[in-house]
């Protein structure tokens, strides 16, 4: 069996590497092999990096021998290939990155092939493909949020030890309420699909009312215990933590990873945990709800069962809700967390400072 070569970095070598890999106007290619390089010195097997980077093994294992055999030289520079040589200079490609990074066109909110190559005098399918070498893609747009939480490291660092590294003789649930979960049925009948045509349905429905789910996804196995609820104040918050204390063993204390809704820390919610000393509550940062797991789950139903489902009540809802998670808990399948609190936090402080800076 081949063994990967061990790849050792000087520090200049790494800062190099940490600098292309950050991806400021350096071609996307090269991003990702110096991430290869960089993990690999870390002692990550290849196929630890392609999983993470999601490449094959035998790519990664091509720029692990590259890097290996001639350094940065090997990885900054493709092979020789067949064909007609390449017509628009590094100028030409370099312009089109900075143009596409730094500007805007007149009377529009982003580039086009089309807005783009007008705007250099080359052709669309040429910005296309410097667009797809540079990862570049100004049709689409991300929001995002920085949490302002003071003690957001802190927090990270409990909820990514849960996830990593459970405690013993005890079980992890990460909790939310997907509130006002409307039951919506279309004014008129589906159309069916049919070859060359979508299903298609009605603009316009009528709302015949709205439940709340309430929700804990065990995070090694992958099931959940949920219950549906007119609203969601801590009377139905304590409701459903007696359901849970009920619904598990009573030897193992219970973790419960949860947003910061003021629900969850009403002074009856802490009256009653004095009393239950097995269940630990474990609050996410502020706006950092992309930290809780169950919300993965959430996404799933709503876009397998509640978004395109019409439901003439709200039993008929609940009884569709109740019957997926069902289905669900008979082959569960846990979502694992492979980010580590540090790599987190580096990715953030990589983004604010472009967020500061501008670049």
């Amino acid at each position: 069996m081949r063994v990967a070569p061990e790849v050792t970095l000087s520090k200049a070598e790494r800062q190099e590497l940490e600098s292309w890999a950050r991806g400021r106007n350096i071609e996307h290619r090269l991003v990702v092999r110096a991430k290869i390089v960089l993990l690999a010195a870390d002692g990550k097997m290849n196929k630890e990096i392609g999983a993470e980077l999601g490449l094959s093994a035998p790519t990664v294992q091509l720029w692990r021998d590259r890097f290996v055999a001639d350094g940065l030289d090997g990885i900054a520079t493709d092979a020789p290939r067949s064909g007609r040589p390449a017509t628009i200079g590094h100028k030409k490609i370099k312009a089109v990155v900075d143009a596409t990074m730094n500007s805007l066109p007149p009377n529009a909110t982003h580039w086009s092939t089309r807005t783009m190559a007008q705007a250099q005098g080359i052709s669309k399918d040429t910005i296309h493909r410097i667009w797809l070498s540079h990862g570049l893609q100004p049709h689409r747009v991300e929001t995002f949020k920085f949490s302002n939480d003071p003690d957001f490291f802190e927090k990270l660092e409990d909820v990514v030890g849960l996830y990593m590294d459970p405690p013993d003789r005890a079980l992890v649930f990460s909790f939310d309420e997907k509130s006002q979960i409307q039951a919506l049925d279309r004014t008129q009948l589906l159309l069916p699909i049919r070859p060359g045509i979508p299903a298609r349905q009605t603009h316009d429905y009528k709302r015949n009312g709205t439940t709340t789910l309430f929700a804990a996804l065990n995070i090694l196995e992958g099931s959940v215990i949920s219950e549906c609820m007119p609203r969601h104040r801590h009377q139905e918050f304590l409701k459903f933590l007696k359901m849970l204390d009920q619904q598990t063993p009573a030897d193992l204390d219970l973790h419960l990873i949860m947003d910061n809704y003021a629900t969850h820390k009403h002074e009856k919610v802490k009256n009653w945990l004095k009393r239950h000393k097995r269940f630990h509550f474990h609050f996410v940062p502020t706006s950092s709800s992309w930290l809780n797991l169950v919300e993965r789950f959430f996404s799933e139903i709503t876009e397998k069962r509640i978004r395109r489902g019409t439901f003439k009540s709200v039993p008929e809802l609940i009884q569709a809700i109740n019957e997926y998670i069902e289905n669900h808990n008979a082959k569960p399948t846990a979502f694992i967390w492979t980010a580590s609190a540090e790599r987190i936090m580096e990715k953030i402080s990589t983004l604010q400072e472009i967020y500061a800076t501008g670049h």
